[in-house]
This record gives C-alpha cells, sequence and structure tokens, in this order.
C-alpha cells in the first residue's frame, strides 16, 4: 500500500514536472534568460494551455487611419525579425532592443531586457547606439556602432516603423536596423514573459 501510494505521488510529480516544460521556447529551451537594469530576467511562456490574452491584446479590428497595417518592411534596407532573434538580440551586447512606444505603454508591460527610445525621440537619441553628436545631428559611421531592434505594440502599430524611418532621415544606417512587426501583441500572444506581471 505504502508502495502503491509512493508510486502514484512519484508519477504525480513527474506528470507535473513534464507539464510545467510542456510549453517551451523551442524544441529543447524552456527558459532565455537576459540581463537587465534590475538584474537578470527569466522568459519564459506560460505554462497554462487555456492562456489567452485578453483586453486590448485580443483585439482584431483598430480603426486605420491611424491604426493600419504595418510592412514587413518599413524602410529599406531594415530587416524584419521574429521572437527567436529578437531573444537573441537581448543577450547581444552589440545590439539594443529598443521599444518604441510611448513611456506610458512602456511602463505598462514590455519586453525584459528592452530600453524604451519613443519614436518621438528616436532621431535625437541615436548617441546611445553609439553614433557621434555633429552640427547637423549625428555621424554614425564605423565599428562602434550599435545595431538596434525595434518593437511596438504590434502589426498595426506605427510607431517602431516611424522611428525606424526617422532614425535612418537622421543618418542612421538602415542595415543597422531590425523590426519586430508583431510586437508586443505578438509577444503576449505566445505567452512569453512581460516585464510588470
Amino acid at each position: 500500500m505504502r508502495l502503491a501510494a509512493s508510486a502514484a505521488l512519484m508519477c504525480m510529480a513527474m506528470t507535473t514536472q513534464m507539464h510545467a516544460q510542456e510549453v517551451a521556447i523551442t524544441d529543447g529551451v524552456t527558459t532565455v534568460t537576459v540581463e537587465t537594469s534590475g538584474g537578470p530576467v527569466e522568459i519564459t511562456r506560460n505554462q497554462d494551455t487555456d492562456n489567452r490574452i485578453g483586453d486590448d491584446w485580443a483585439r482584431t479590428s483598430r480603426p486605420c487611419p491611424e491604426f493600419c497595417i504595418q510592412p514587413m518592411v518599413p524602410a529599406p534596407g531594415v530587416t524584419p525579425i521574429g521572437e527567436l532573434e529578437l531573444m537573441e538580440f537581448l543577450n547581444d551586447p552589440d545590439v539594443v532592443v529598443a521599444d518604441g512606444r510611448i513611456r506610458r505603454d512602456f511602463e505598462g508591460g514590455a519586453i525584459p531586457g528592452a530600453v524604451n527610445i519613443p519614436y518621438t525621440e528616436a532621431p535625437d537619441r541615436l548617441g546611445e547606439l553609439g553614433c557621434e553628436p555633429d552640427f547637423e545631428g549625428f555621424i554614425c559611421e564605423g565599428d562602434a556602432i550599435k545595431s538596434v531592434a525595434l518593437y511596438c505594440n504590434g502589426p498595426w502599430c506605427g510607431q517602431s516603423p516611424a522611428a525606424a524611418r526617422r532614425m535612418i532621415e537622421a543618418g542612421f544606417p538602415a542595415e543597422k536596423i531590425y523590426y519586430y512587426r508583431a510586437g508586443m501583441q505578438g509577444w503576449r500572444m505566445l505567452g512569453l514573459t512581460v516585464t510588470g506581471e
């Protein structure tokens, strides 16, 4: 009787452990740890297989303009990326993952490790990416220039595409810009970790 109870508990523990790892990021990868200004944060996927996104993130129809579907490439030379590339960039010291949304939206939940560079400020903050200030704006040349991965609210959000275009107009090289079009809506849809939650 004790042996059967012990075996049942062991089986339950194994099932719970297997279930805890059921929703992975990729086959064999269940977490990605990123360094943030507040210390390391572990990115995982929500393990509740009945989980649903809610509130504004579940909305599929937003009036256009201004919430029009954005192109995969917001400007010539910009490279579109997905979640896995974005997670790699979060641990790459040569890439800044930038949330192009206004500060209020960023503070309401963001991708761990991202910095807030609102689209309205992007062309004025190129110094944070290694560009040198100049009387006319910035000089963005040489090996010291970091790449930037931009995102905003989702495929219907124009904030990070606007940031990319404004940065290019200010002299930042388009080939150093990556665009995560799925944004917070896509990130949340996959149940990935969000700051402040």
